[in-house]
């Protein structure tokens, strides 16, 4: 990659960010403790950080790291040219093997740097069926993901196609080293000591989460243009942000970049109405403008600009995918808002907006979650989906209160600020 720099201090450059990067991938993504296993994914064009990665990993004494490389050529030929049949199928076999590798203790990564709009062009019907084999596949492995049963992070690589779709005026060798940059800052990679920064941040999350879970709020409401939504929060839920203990006592950051703090909603008490306010990219669908209304917990209508019908499909993926599993609070300040970028990527635009997702909860954000049955977490709220899609509703315009037990309303953001420090 270092052919996209025009003289060699800038490759420099690059080459030291980019392992900063790789050793804030295992250090403070994974938490990589000696003789784990390391289960990583990226698409082709990350060869150059899964080398890091791979490295830093064994220097933290992984006992084994195990790639799996995809390639979105090799996705467009299938809806080419694929039998009608085979997008009913996904390799199983697969994500079985990933499943049991982290049942017997290996960390996830992924590297993600998709095309924002790979399959725009493709039958919204072929799509929806893929997305949801392998949705199907792959709930054994996350189950464990999102259940904490494990250690794992996902971090980002720019590609020629994600670059050129956030700098579509940029020749393309400018357009991703400009991404690239754009990586290493919200990283923290570009900082003098980014394992320090890190530690300062997750502290401050952490701070943030404390105050949430003292306060223990009923329900959160937004309120804005094209929003007037209540949330009810789940029975027992509990705030987390920043660095989280898995359940082999692992302490990870499972996104990198990160600056939410995040807990379950109840999967039944969610109503009125929410409008986007950013593009969501989803399986190389690009869907904007989202408007949907809630009642009684259940998405009972939703619209869009651009990619409507991949949304009507992916609502009807199961009864718990028109229901919530997890709303999120970012301030409009965060590095990432503030970089003026909007990146079709949701691992950085959530963490430049406040969010909500469809789909599955994670049962870390319910006290002694990872200790109850699927019923008894479904008795306090917690939703049940084959996915788990991230969305986009916070801007400068929108305020958010926290509700007490007793329906007291309490300023928590007004602007997309928060009110306390």
């Amino acid at each position: 990659m270092n052919e996209q720099f025009r003289n060699p201090s800038e490759a420099t450059s690059h080459a030291v960010l980019l392992d900063r990067l790789a050793e804030v991938a295992v250090r403070v993504g994974l938490g990589l403790k000696p003789g784990q296993e390391v289960v990583m994914t990226a698409p082709l064009e990350a060869v150059a950080l899964v080398r890091r990665i791979t490295e830093h990993a064994y220097k933290a004494g992984a006992s084994l790291v195990s790639t799996f490389f995809s390639d979105e050529e090799a996705t467009l030929m299938r809806f080419r040219h694929g039998r009608e049949e085979s997008f009913d199928a996904a390799s199983a076999w697969l994500y079985e093997g990933m499943a049991t590798a982290y049942k017997n203790g290996a960390a996830r990564l992924a590297i993600v740097g998709e095309d924002p709009s790979l399959l725009a062009g493709q039958d919204p019907e072929k799509v929806s069926r893929a997305n949801r084999a392998r949705s199907k596949a792959y709930m054994p492995a996350l189950n464990l993901i999102a259940g904490f049963d494990t250690n794992w992070t996902i971090v980002s690589a720019a590609t020629p196609a994600w670059a050129k779709a956030v700098f579509p005026n940029d020749p393309e060798e400018v357009a991703v080293a400009k991404l690239w940059r754009a990586i290493f800052a919200a990283s923290r990679a570009d900082t003098p000591d980014p394992l320090a920064s890190w530690e300062e941040h997750n502290a401050s999350l952490q701070t943030r989460t404390r105050m949430l879970n003292e306060k223990n709020y009923a329900a959160l409401h937004f309120r804005g243009p094209g929003t007037d939504l209540r949330v009810g929060l789940a029975d027992d839920h509990e705030w987390n942000g920043g660095s989280t203990k898995a359940k082999n006592g692992v302490v990870c950051n499972a996104n990198i970049p990160t600056e939410e703090v995040f807990t379950t909603p109840h999967k039944d008490r969610v109503d009125g109405y929410v409008t986007s306010t950013k593009p969501l990219s989803y399986q190389g669908t690009l869907i904007q403008d989202i408007q949907v209304r809630f009642e009684g917990g259940k998405i009972v209508d939703g619209k869009a600009r651009t990619g409507e019908a991949v949304l009507n499909k992916v609502l009807e993926t199961d009864e718990g995918a028109r229901r919530l599993g997890e709303v999120a609070l970012v301030p409009y300040s965060s590095p990432i808002s503030q970089s003026g970028l909007l990146f079709y990527n949701t691992l950085f635009d959530e963490n430049a907006s406040s969010h909500i997702a469809l789909g599955q909860a994670y049962s870390k954000c319910i006290r002694n979650g990872g200790t109850m049955s699927e019923d008894e977490l479904a008795a306090r709220g917690s939703n049940r989906s084959l996915i788990h899609i991230d969305w986009m509703i916070g801007s400068d315009q929108i305020d958010v209160d926290g509700v007490t037990a007793s329906g007291q309303a309490e300023p928590l953001m007004r602007g997309g600020e928060w009110v306390t420090p």
